[in-house]
């Protein structure tokens, strides 16, 4: 239990529905979990019950989590209500006006959207002090950042217990502080894939060599060593250096590329139709996914042994990471 909060309900349980289920009922916290689709809510357990067996972690908080095919009855005792729904802005709206008419009044309401403005989702609720969005991660387990997003009308209390409550799951809670699309991690990740499709399209490399430099250079301290830390330590002089040389140079068009429309029109779709910007076997694909759960879990554990102070740094590094 955690202060303030006994009861969550979670709205859908697909993809991140059902990892967001999973961390509060790891909290020792109560799970109802609504999802329209039979399919969704069969498997639901199962699903979360295979994460903490491959987490090494106690089966049993899946017995937290109940899945219903009932919306009432999903929110009608929660103290929080996170929505998981479809990435579409009028099944968001329909679904937080249902909520709102059967949830309690003191019920904190927060969307999982990716990039929809909360402002956008929320305002049609006749009580928007409550509503904010939450912005998880996936896998929502296993990353732990949680960005936490009020809108001009979101109470400053329901945003610190939000915080609150974020933190005491583990989880990493940021505040953003202006509504905006995208808010902070996916406006920062879409720049550089901005630039990563503009490289390709201009020819100054193909789409190989691009993941190749991000994940053999500053992708490797990415996890320890932020962009603003990284300005610091070289310097903003040299920053401001650098910037006046090539910042002109870097793709700054509004929209997407004609490379990635061109791609979507043909058909090349990424891995579910075998090719996008690379052809990608079913072997490549299963390869690259257990990569990417191998690297995280990697993470996880790194995370757990330096807040116990036993990372294994022998304090001899050099301190450079300017280039």
């Amino acid at each position: 239990m955690i202060e303030g909060f006994n009861r969550i309900a979670v709205i859908g349980a697909g993809l991140m529905g059902h990892g967001i289920a999973q961390v509060f009922a790891g909290a020792g916290l109560a799970v109802s979990v609504y999802d329209p689709a039979p399919a969704a809510r069969n498997a639901l357990l199962d699903r979360i019950r295979a994460n903490l067996r491959d987490l090494g972690e106690d089966e049993a908080a899946a017995d937290r989590v109940t899945p219903v095919s009932d919306l009432a009855e999903a929110v009608r005792e929660a103290d929080f209500v996170v929505e998981a729904a479809l990435e579409n802005l009028a099944v968001k709206r329909e679904l937080f006006a249902a909520i709102e008419a059967v949830c309690r009044p003191d019920a904190v309401l927060a969307s999982n959207t990716s990039v929809i403005p909360i402002t956008d989702i929320m305002g049609g609720l006749r009580d928007r002090a409550r509503a904010l969005g939450t912005h998880w991660w996936n896998p929502p387990f296993l990353v732990p950042l949680v960005e936490v997003i009020g809108t001009e009308w979101t109470a400053p209390e329901v945003i610190s217990r939000t915080m609150a409550l974020h933190k005491a799951l583990g989880k990493v809670p940021v505040h953003v502080k202006r509504d905006v699309p995208g808010f902070v991690g996916n406006r920062l990740q879409h720049a550089l894939w901005r630039e990563a499709i503009s490289l390709i399209e201009n020819g100054i490399c193909d789409a190989e060599t691009v993941d190749l430099v991000v994940k053999n250079s500053f992708g490797r301290r990415s996890g320890v060593l932020g962009p603003i830390e990284n300005a610091d330590l070289v310097g903003t002089d040299l920053t401001l250096a650098i910037h006046q040389n090539v910042l002109g140079a870097i793709d700054s068009r509004p929209g997407p590329s004609p490379l990635l429309e061109k791609l979507v029109a043909e058909g090349r779709l990424g891995m579910k139709s075998g090719e996008g910007f690379r052809r990608w076997t079913p072997e490549q694909q299963a390869a690259l996914r257990r990569d990417i759960v191998v690297e995280l879990k990697r993470a996880r554990s790194n995370d757990a042994l330096r807040a116990k102070g036993t990372d294994g740094d022998d304090g001899h590094g050099d301190g450079r990471a300017g280039d």
